[in-house]
C-alpha cells in the first residue's frame, strides 16, 4: 500500500457520485475535494462496466496519489488489482474478504461494510483493515439499507479494535450527533458531491468532523 493506514486517514471518507456532477468531470470535482481536506477516497461507480471503471480509477488514482490521499475502489477487485488502487471496499454480498485478500495481496487496504454487531466483529476477524458502519442515518443511496442505531454503533466500536467509519445519510447538520460514538471518521457521499461547491463543503465538514472526534 502507498499511503499506511493511519486511523486519521479515515476522518472524512468521501465516495464519488457522478449523478451529481452537472456536467462538471469528476477528476476536477475529485481535485476540489482533495485539495480541501479530504482524507480517503473511494470511487464508487454502480452502473461502469470493468473496463470503464478502469478508465475512470486511473485518472482518479493519479489525483488522489498528488495528494496522498488512500485511493480504493468500491466492489471491482480486479479493477483495484489492474490500476494498482490502494485498496477496495466490498459490502456483505460482494467477494468476500478472503478472496479479495488472494488477489489483491498483503498490503492493499481491504474495507468492508457492516449493519450489526456480528457483521462487523466477523469483518475484524477476517482481517479487514476498517469497517463501514450504516446507515445511521436515512439515505437516498442505498434503499434497502438496515438502519444503525447510535447505539448499535458504540456497541461495533467498543467491540472491535479496528478503524471505524460511519456512513448513511450523514451531513453537516447531523454529524455532531454521532460525537462519542467511537467512530473514526464519517463517509459521506451528496454531503460533500451535492453540494453547490464540493470543495467548500468537504472544509466545512473536515473542520465539523475533527471536533466531534477531538
Amino acid at each position: 500500500m502507498s499511503y499506511p493506514l493511519r486511523n486519521d486517514a479515515l476522518t472524512l471518507y468521501a465516495i464519488t457520485d457522478r449523478y451529481w456532477l452537472n456536467g462538471r468531470r469528476l477528476a476536477d470535482v475529485v481535485e476540489n475535494v482533495l485539495k480541501n481536506g479530504a482524507t480517503f477516497l473511494q470511487l464508487r461507480e454502480k452502473e461502469f462496466s470493468h473496463e470503464e471503471m478502469v478508465q475512470e480509477a486511473m485518472e482518479i488514482k493519479e489525483i488522489a496519489a498528488r495528494y496522498q490521499v488512500p485511493f480504493v475502489i468500491n466492489d471491482d477487485i480486479y479493477a483495484a488489482k489492474e490500476i494498482d488502487a490502494d485498496g477496495v471496499h466490498i459490502g456483505q454480498s460482494d467477494m468476500e474478504y478472503q478472496k479479495a485478500r488472494q488477489i489483491l495481496g498483503p498490503d492493499k487496504i481491504i474495507g468492508i461494510s457492516a449493519a450489526t454487531l456480528e457483521e462487523a466483529v466477523a469483518a475484524e476477524k477476517a482481517g479487514a483493515d476498517y469497517i463501514g458502519v450504516g446507515a445511521v442515518f436515512p439515505t437516498d443511496t442505498k434503499a434497502d439499507h438496515t438502519p444503525v442505531t447510535l447505539e448499535a454503533l458504540k456497541q461495533i466500536t467498543d467491540a472491535v479494535s479496528i478503524p471505524v467509519v460511519a456512513i448513511g445519510g450523514i451531513n453537516a447538520d447531523n454529524l455532531t450527533k454521532l460525537a462519542g460514538t467511537g467512530i473514526d471518521g464519517i463517509s459521506v457521499i451528496s454531503a460533500i458531491f451535492g453540494q453547490p461547491d464540493p470543495g467548500i463543503a468537504t472544509k466545512e465538514l473536515l473542520a465539523r468532523t475533527k471536533e466531534i472526534l477531538s
